[in-house]
């Protein structure tokens, strides 16, 4: 049954790895930017949508803010780079925002980072492949159509691809990531040669349609609200900064310089990319609507619910290339793959911070654990099975889950560079080289000016997406926080009551005596096995123990015992209601109570079988009585096997696995530590 489930797993993710290959799957910078800054870069196709959708409620005359709204957003894009370009090199272990919050500002502070990051990155998953979806379906119907079990398709596919481990994936991920950044470079510097210099006139498919405002001639208070609620949908394109701050060791030497770069590099990219297509929507007339068949008229006309309403890129895709054209048509294959790979971001900082808080007991310790391909299998598949029940929950519908989205960002930013303020507080206070301190402080107004800034954006989206439907992901962040809380106190808990004592105790202090009991049904191999091993012990009494179920039965069984002249005693417990497992463990506990210095040994022979429904037959009593017995104090269960012939050739087949080899791996030879080169000159 192994060798037949190995097989396939073998095929989907590769063959085991060594734990000393771990530097193997270290990543290079070109490969390193598209696994943990996808989610930031593939934002820009959906972002500047989100501008205008919220733009839209007060008509198109609103849509003149727009390049305004990106300013401001590109404003905190460069703070918050700089500011976790600081937190990489002060911070170079990987706990990024977690570690900076729990040293900086305390357990809680800490907590309610890695909740708002745990939630982010679910929701990154939904959000990221809930739009490449939708891009995906702008060409091929079926898409639409199915929404959910196709993106449920995708989160699986990622999950498969992930479990293959971190360099492995990254190497897949970084065409199509690369590709979409030049399609989009490609599709502003060509938009701009078009209508700068060229002077041809760009329109997008929308550029007719005209938005009927929900609220008409917004002033004051209103306007406002609505141009922070605007900023604060744009600021989407900030998800997924942090995780470059959380994935510093899988960076290549000198990690934290190779990390620092690559934030860099991501956030110039984005920022460019995000500008340029803010600038060729207005320049092409893009229209955009939050419900786009009732708000979107042509000639007068409502588009009703027919009508399916493309993203801005795709839009302005089309109006720069031409509709149907190779470049968009590449363009647009691009950014559906990008979006889905978009969640690598998530898939890389999940596991990873939930393998650290794991170690800090705040998750269970099956998440600590590295899977066959050195990469954190047991995170991979948790955020993959909430990400999917996201998906399920809101119909892959990436307008409704990107209101939730914002909120854990800003948390996370608005702690962590307060955090950094006072790292840089507590060092200042000690350091006395000048230079250094020139250093601090410079990053410390860094941090501090993000901190305030990030803090601000918090308010504003708490403001004005609480209702949308950011109270689910503050709900998300309770849940979380709540049962990471109780998870630790349950771990604290139980090492305290484990700890072993320095002086003498009562677990250290020998029984009295040990009273033995052999649990039989029959006589048979199994029995004389259980009773020969409990005479080795040399307990000081032993008994075999029955219970009386048929009388037919029992008296066979005293007939029998008293003719083989068996020298152990035999009790039979009386069973009016054909009970087992209540009669013995009432008599287990009466030994107890007579003698609470004793120890009871409850010794039990079982069948050893060698298929999994044969198991179905055998033992069934023998497992209700260990689970009862396990809770009883004072009493030690001994299981005595005895194999069958199946078992026997369970064993053999278990024998031929083991020199057996997965597809592939006798080709390439097996994993051996590799010696190590002498740093010694060569004669």
């Amino acid at each position: 049954m192994s060798k037949l489930t190995d097989v396939p797993k073998r095929i989907l993710i590769g063959r085991a790895l060594r734990s000393d290959r771990l530097g193997e799957t270290l990543l290079p910078k070109r490969i390193a930017l598209p696994v943990f800054a996808s989610d930031p870069l593939s934002s820009v196709a959906y972002a500047p949508g989100e501008v205008l959708l919220v733009l839209s409620i007060a008509g198109v005359t609103a849509y003149h803010f727009s390049p305004w709204i990106a300013v401001a957003v590109v404003v905190l894009m460069f703070t918050v780079v700089a500011s976790y370009r600081q937190n990489v090199h002060a911070y170079p272990s990987g706990g990024g925002d977690y570690e900076v919050a729990n040293t900086n500002l305390g357990p809680k502070a800490g907590l309610t980072v890695a909740s708002a990051l745990l939630v982010d990155y679910v929701l990154t998953v939904a959000v990221s492949i809930s739009s490449g979806i939708e891009n995906l379906g702008s060409a091929v119907p079926f898409v639409v159509e199915h929404k959910v079990l196709c993106a449920i398709g995708v989160i699986v596919l990622l999950t498969l691809m992930n479990l293959r481990g971190v360099r492995e994936s990254g190497s897949l991920f970084a065409i199509p990531t690369y590709v979409f950044v030049a399609g989009v470079f490609t599709m502003i510097a060509w938009g701009a040669f078009r209508g700068l210099v060229l002077d041809d006139t760009m329109r997008a498919p929308t550029a007719d349609y005209v938005i009927k405002p929900e609220h008409q001639g917004l002033a004051g208070f209103a306007l406002v609200f609505l141009l922070l609620r605007a900023f604060s949908s744009g600021c989407a394109a900030l998800t997924g900064v942090e995780a470059i701050s959380n994935g510093v060791p899988a960076f290549r030497k000198p990690k934290s310089k190779n990390a620092a770069t690559t934030l860099a590099m991501m956030g110039l990219l984005a920022v460019t990319m995000f500008c340029g297509i803010i600038a060729l929507a207005a320049a092409t007339d893009v229209r955009m609507a939050e419900n786009p068949a009732r708000d979107l008229v042509h000639n007068g006309v409502p588009l009703g619910p027919d009508y399916v309403q493309h993203p801005v890129i795709a839009q302005v895709a089309e109006a720069v290339f031409g509709a149907d054209s190779f470049l968009f048509i590449i363009l647009a294959a691009a950014t559906a793959l990008v979006l889905f790979l978009a969640a690598n971001t998530a898939y890389n900082g999940f596991p990873l911070l939930g393998s650290i808080l794991a170690q800090d007991r705040y998750l269970p310790r099956q998440l600590h654990t590295r899977g066959d391909r050195l990469a954190f299998s047991n995170g991979i598949v948790l955020l993959a099975g909430a990400a999917g029940l996201l998906v399920w929950i809101y119909g892959a519908d990436s307008t409704r889950l990107i209101q939730l989205y914002i909120v854990g960002v800003f948390v996370s930013f608005t702690l962590s560079q307060t955090g950094m303020v006072r790292h840089w507080n507590r060092h200042l206070a000690t350091e006395k080289d000048q230079a250094k301190r020139r250093h601090m402080i410079r990053s410390r107004a860094i941090n501090a000016f993000g901190a305030f800034f990030t803090g601000l954006v918090l308010v504003v989206v708490l403001v004005t997406k609480f209702t949308h439907g950011a109270w689910v992901a503050l709900l998300g962040m309770v849940i979380f926080y709540a049962t990471m809380t109780a998870i630790r106190k349950h771990y604290d808990r139980v090492a305290a009551e484990i700890a072993a004592p320095e002086g003498p105790s009562d677990d250290s202090v020998r029984p009295s005596r040990v009273h033995s009991v052999v649990l039989i049904s029959k006589i048979h191999r199994p029995t004389l096995r259980a009773l020969a091993y409990a005479k080795l012990m040399r307990s000081d009494t032993l008994e075999a123990l029955s219970v009386n179920v048929d009388p037919t039965e029992t008296k066979a069984l005293r007939e029998e015992w008293e003719r083989r002249g068996i020298d152990v005693p035999l009790k039979v417990l009386d069973s009016p209601y054909r009970e087992i497992t209540r009669p013995i463990i009432e008599y287990v506990k009466s030994l107890r109570k007579e003698s609470p210095r004793d120890a009871v040994s409850v010794i039990i022979p079982e069948y050893v079988v060698g298929h999994w429904y044969e198991h179905l037959l055998h033992n069934q009593s023998a497992l209700r009585l260990k689970g009862r017995l396990l809770f009883t104090p004072g009493i030690m269960v001994t299981s005595v096997p005895y194999q069958l012939q199946s078992s026997e050739a369970a064993k053999r087949r278990a024998r031929r696995q083991q020199d057996w080899n997965a597809p592939g791996s006798v080709r390439r030879g097996p994993a051996q530590v590799r010696p190590k080169e002498s740093s010694e000159p060569k004669s």
